[in-house]
């Protein structure tokens, strides 16, 4: 199998904080923990965290390998309790709000998303940054023939990027909020 077919990106994602977390409707104390899941095999996550209550902070970068294929990751929020780990929301992070529009492949992106508990129900937010890394090998001649941070807007030219660009097809199944502000 050539390197085209094998090809991949790394996402680097910054779990930062959240934001009113509750479990049972009771603001939780402490050992909140992020999991950063691309498919049931490949995650990443922080480390519980004991300040904070209902608004956590980790400040956590992890690294996350994925296919050209992956649309979405997956964010759970989990706090630890005598009973076992317990998910206090769930959140997806769809790919086309880091990939896309007019922005380079590595711009790094804050997001904000509404977390859901298990009944569907609001339960809090969770704050990210993002961006995805494209290897060297794996662009296409257009990315890797335009010059490294010169700071000459006129001498870039647009990359051919490595995933569908330009088709109507919804892959997503509705519209998409794209880290927008969240009041509640």
């Amino acid at each position: 199998m050539d390197k085209v077919h094998r090809a991949s990106r790394t996402l680097e994602i910054t779990i930062l904080s959240a934001e009113n977390l509750s479990l049972n409707r009771k603001s939780i104390k402490k050992n909140a923990y992020v999991i950063a899941r691309v498919d049931p095999t490949n995650f990443g996550s922080t480390k519980a965290g004991f300040e904070g209550g209902s608004n956590p902070s980790w400040n956590e970068k992890l690294a996350l390998d994925m296919s050209f294929q992956t649309r979405f990751i997956t964010l759970e929020v989990k706090c630890k309790t005598s009973s076992g780990d317990r998910v206090v929301g769930t959140a997806s992070l769809p790919l086309s709000d880091i990939l896309g529009d007019y922005t380079p492949e590595s711009c790094l992106h804050f997001l904000s998303y509404r977390l859901r508990d298990s009944r569907g129900e609001k339960n809090g937010i969770i704050n990210v940054s993002a961006r995805v890394n494209v290897p060297v090998e794996s662009m296409s001649p257009a990315v890797t023939e335009n010059p490294v941070r010169s700071g000459c807007s006129s001498s870039w030219k647009q990359p051919a990027l490595g995933v569908p660009v330009g088709h109507q097809k919804n892959y997503y199944g509705g519209g998409v909020a794209r880290g927008v502000p969240i009041w509640s």
